[in-house]
């Protein structure tokens, strides 16, 4: 009842900007910490051992901060304020659609709108790829920020929301396969993929189910693996089934062009803002769908 508690919070306050121009937000003073592990120890030899000591000295002091919490008196209401902030159910459903509604005034404002929620290079993007990325970015934070963040609170509690809050926001300082981060960051990309294989597939399952396209089941799984990620596929596998779009594909990183695969490849290649609008409703009825399990398990337990 505490996690449903928070879904409602996060699905009705969102990140109040008053509260959030006025103090960190804990996303925020990880990030930190992380930026700081990563000036200091990513440097000389034994790179991978370092970065494997910081990130663990980290994600130790999670576990002990969440633990902590969890015994103050009245433990409860702290921890509800605190998951309802570290899931991003609000925040992601409107920075999609603001990515549709920018996209309907011209393509340069789709490409400043959807250079918010994603990294690769937009300036040469045209509305099609504007909105895969949109709907891309829509499906796999949808499994990162709000079913991954609520499967670990409901399974180990506040200790574990913020470990995985703290190693999906090394994930995405460190993680990169680059020449300064690929072995300083090895220990945050590999636990992220392995905090994130049960939710990434429980999130292509939420989608699959609200959306009428259980039956393709199959389909969605041999999708998934034509990804790079072994998690991103299966959440962007279920939306590209869910709206009849082919999404990932080519796309630019630091000027070059990299050719990835599409993943439903037979699916329209024409998406555009009606598209990232039926993506918002999808990530809706998700979440409804996912906010109906826990109370039901809530009320079974």
């Amino acid at each position: 009842m505490t996690l449903a508690a928070a879904l409602i919070l996060d699905a009705v306050f969102g990140e109040p900007k008053w509260l959030w121009t006025r103090a960190p937000h804990p996303a925020i003073l990880m990030g930190r910490a992380i930026g700081w592990t990563d000036q200091i120890f990513n440097r000389g030899n034994h790179r991978k051992a370092k970065g494997t000591a910081a990130f663990g000295t980290l994600a130790l002091t999670a576990l002990v901060l969440g633990a902590a919490i969890h015994h103050f008196p009245g433990a409860p209401i702290p921890e509800t304020l605190i998951a309802a902030i570290l899931l991003a159910q609000r925040s992601l459903a409107d920075h999609v659609q603001a990515v549709a509604s920018a996209l309907r005034l011209s393509t340069n404002d789709g490409r400043r709108a959807v250079a918010h929620i994603v990294g690769r290079d937009t300036t040469q993007m045209d509305p099609p790829a504007i909105s895969r990325a949109a709907i891309e970015s829509a499906a796999e934070n949808f499994s990162d920020g709000v079913v991954a963040p609520a499967f670990w609170f409901a399974l180990a509690g506040l200790p574990g929301l913020l470990l995985y809050k703290l190693t999906n926001t090394a994930d995405s300082m460190i993680g990169y396969r680059t020449p300064r981060h690929e072995a300083f960051g090895w220990a945050a990309a590999r636990t992220d993929d392995a905090l994130n294989w049960l939710p990434a597939r429980l999130s292509a399952l939420l989608i699959a189910a609200v959306c009428g396209r259980l039956a393709a089941w199959p389909a969605i799984r041999r999708d998934a693996a034509l990804h790079r990620s072994p998690n991103a596929g299966w959440p962007e596998a279920a939306m590209a089934r869910a709206l009849g779009v082919a999404l990932a594909g080519p796309r630019s990183y630091g000027g070059g062009l990299l050719d990835f695969a599409f993943v439903h490849p037979s699916g329209r290649r024409d998406a555009g803002a009606d598209d990232i609008d039926a993506a918002t409703g999808v990530l809706w009825r998700a979440w409804a769908g996912m906010f109906a399990l826990v109370l039901i398990i809530a009320v079974a337990w």
